[in-house]
């Protein structure tokens, strides 16, 4: 049955961190069903590698929609390599004009190491202000959390585990079991 069948369904705390020619992507395990967790050790931080050029992304929503997702966004990557931006303003207009894809429920974080992106599919592709992205049950949690870290921690992985653990600690939709990706910005 589709997520949308189940108004119940909560889960996922994604951010993303650019910080000293690094990015880092974080994701907790957590899926809950109503007031049950029934997972709490989803993997929902993945790398690609379309071209031979690394892509880190992170999803909130249904699962089988981000995934749907992921492989749209890496056929785009392979036709344009090394234009994060491009292929994923590409994503961004199939998945607002496809009538299949409009129906798919997800949001994406991704990042190429240099480039952050949240992508929606109200047909946004959206680069944060303040090096924080984040989406998910509790990802306004971790981003309030991250950007008062910010500018006294200086590693940008700290600066993700610290605010994941953050959002855990109030948001009952999000776990400490933490999916963690690293890249490094083009030098």
């Amino acid at each position: 049955m589709a997520e949308s069948e189940f108004p119940g369904w909560h889960g996922t705390t994604i951010i993303g961190v650019r910080k000293g020619g690094r990015v880092v992507v974080a994701g907790d395990g957590q899926v809950s069903l109503g007031q049950t967790v029934i997972k709490g050790t989803a993997r929902k931080v993945r790398r690609l590698s379309p071209g031979g050029h690394d892509v880190v992304c992170g999803f909130a929503g249904s699962t089988a929609d981000a995934f749907t997702l992921l492989e749209r966004l890496e056929a785009k990557l392979e036709a344009t390599p090394g234009q994060l931006a491009r292929a994923s303003v590409d994503l961004a207009k199939d998945w607002r004009t496809d009538k299949y894809l409009q129906k798919l429920e997800a949001m994406l974080i991704v990042t190429d190491g240099t480039e952050l992106f949240v992508i929606t599919g109200a047909g946004d592709v959206l680069e944060p202000e303040n090096d924080i992205a984040a989406i998910g049950s509790g990802g306004n949690f971790a981003l309030a959390a991250a950007r008062g870290l910010y500018d006294h921690v200086e590693d940008a992985e700290d600066i993700a585990r610290k605010a994941m653990a953050i959002a855990s600690d109030i948001c009952v939709y999000t776990n400490g079991k933490l999916t963690v990706e690293r890249i490094e910005g083009a030098a």
